[in-house]
């Protein structure tokens, strides 16, 4: 047995040796084949350098959430920014440190910045801002203010005494320091206006016959309005609001009222008012809509469409939206956004959508979309859906149909639904004991009555 498992031992050592061999051959081969490229350090330099980005990655994802960055968005946020892979990590942390420290910005606004301007990252530029800032006087101590300047000035390369020599003239022509502190804030690219330009406002609107304190006012509540061309933007679009047939005086009152009025293009109002006018939809709704006057309904219809080319619609779908859904012109913007928000978020619909169904906007947001969105959803958790349903199936049946479709079936979602549910608490319609006012008072039977009753009786 022992001679037997030597010579078995012995050639099983003499196959593996010859199959050692072999593979040694093979191996050499391969090496060989491969160092005939030209470039054979290539092969080991790829896996060196993604583990150096591996770990630059992860220091700087490390800084930025110490700063406030929600770990969701540090991956697609270095990812699209390369340049911060070549950056110095302490030159990084210490620039943060200027934003929040020197600057006094919170985390928050630190984050939208950073996002908005990456570059604003860059050491030298906020060490001379640190330094520049004290030209801005009392205004640099708004972190408001603040982040909008550095914003500009870093994307269009502008130096601190630009900004202190913009103030300057706006303080000349009679603007108040919460003004310029909102128009900083809101339109900081004010300083790359002439003051001939900005001399030039103040005098139209001092020839429409507004004080300065007005003006002031205008610019206060609308920003951007010094930005828009005296000659090419305002006298042209005052002059259409005129031809419209509104007279000077109501136009001069409704842009002090509302100054965001003057967001209008020329043309525009024009366009809205002949919409209007033709829409097909109850006088009743027609008539909510003209409550305050053409002009206000022109711009009702201005602040939905853009409300909702906001989130992706162009401006033709959604005049079509509006057109074919004109109750979505009575709801406040706030209900609006909110139905969207519902839309994209929660029901994770697309914005197209709306094209195809625009009742989403003119129902009832809390009687009629949360309820059946809540049971379609327990529906689709539970498997109870063998189709994918779309926002048409949601909204367009009347509440009885929708009820036989899929709430009565399951009297779990009776709850769910609110709606012809026995579970409910329905309110009536009149106050209990209403009634017995209603009921015909009960007069005694004479005699007479008597006798009638009798002869009819017998006649019968």
């Amino acid at each position: 047995m022992l001679t037997g498992y030597g010579v078995l031992s012995r050639t099983c050592f003499q196959k593996t040796n010859f199959l050692a061999k072999q593979f040694h051959i093979f191996q050499l081969h391969n090496f060989k084949s491969f160092t005939t490229t030209q470039n054979p350090q290539k092969f080991d330099r790829p896996n060196s350098l993604e583990d150096i980005h591996y770990t630059k990655k992860i220091s700087l994802a490390n800084i930025l959430q110490t700063y406030g960055f929600p770990s969701s968005v540090l991956h697609d946020f270095i990812t699209k920014n390369k340049s911060l892979l070549n950056s110095n990590v302490s030159e990084l942390e210490q620039s943060l440190e200027i934003l929040l420290l020197s600057f006094k910005l919170k985390q928050n606004a630190i984050v939208s910045l950073v996002c908005n301007c990456p570059s604003i990252l860059e050491l030298e530029f906020l060490k001379r801002w640190e330094v520049g800032i004290v030209s801005l006087g009392s205004f640099g101590r708004f972190p408001g203010v603040v982040k909008s300047v550095l914003e500009v000035c870093r994307k269009f390369d502008m130096d601190p005494h630009m900004y202190s020599s913009c103030v300057e003239v706006l303080r000349r022509f009679g603007f108040s320091d919460g003004t310029i502190i909102r128009v900083l804030e809101e339109f900081p690219r004010v300083v790359m206006i002439d003051k001939l330009e900005l001399k030039k406002h103040v005098e139209f609107w001092t020839l429409q016959g507004l004080e300065r304190e007005v003006i002031d006012k205008i610019c206060y509540s609308f920003p951007i309005v010094l930005g828009y061309g005296v000659e090419n933007r305002l006298k042209p679009l005052l002059n259409e609001f005129v031809d419209l047939g509104f007279g000077r005086r109501l136009v001069r009152e409704e842009i002090v009222r509302e100054p965001r009025i003057l967001s209008f293009d020329v043309g525009e109002l024009r366009w809205y008012l002949g919409m209007l006018r033709r829409l097909r939809c109850r006088d009743s709704i027609k008539e909510k809509i003209f409550n305050w006057g053409e002009f206000k309904a022109g711009f009702s219809v201005k602040q939905r469409v853009d409300c909702l080319c906001g989130y992706g619609l162009t401006r033709r779908d959604a005049l079509n939206i509006l057109k074919r859904e004109p109750r979505a012109i009575i709801y406040n913007i706030e209900h609006i956004e909110a139905k969207m928000e519902f839309l994209l978020e929660r029901m994770k619909y697309r914005v197209d959508s709306l094209i195809e169904v625009p009742e989403y906007l003119g129902v009832n947001f809390d009687k009629h979309i949360v309820p059946r969105y809540n049971v379609i959803e327990y529906l689709r958790s539970r498997g109870g859906l063998g189709f994918e349903l779309g926002l048409r199936d949601i909204v367009k049946p009347t509440r009885l149909k929708f009820y036989n479709l899929y709430v009565k079936p399951y009297p779990e979602c009776e709850k769910l639904y609110g709606r012809f549910s026995e579970y409910v608490e329905t309110k009536s319609r009149h106050p209990v004991g209403l009634w017995k006012c209603f009921k015909p008072p009960k007069y005694p039977d004479s005699k007479d009555d008597v006798e009638n009753l009798r002869s009819f009786a017998v006649d019968v």
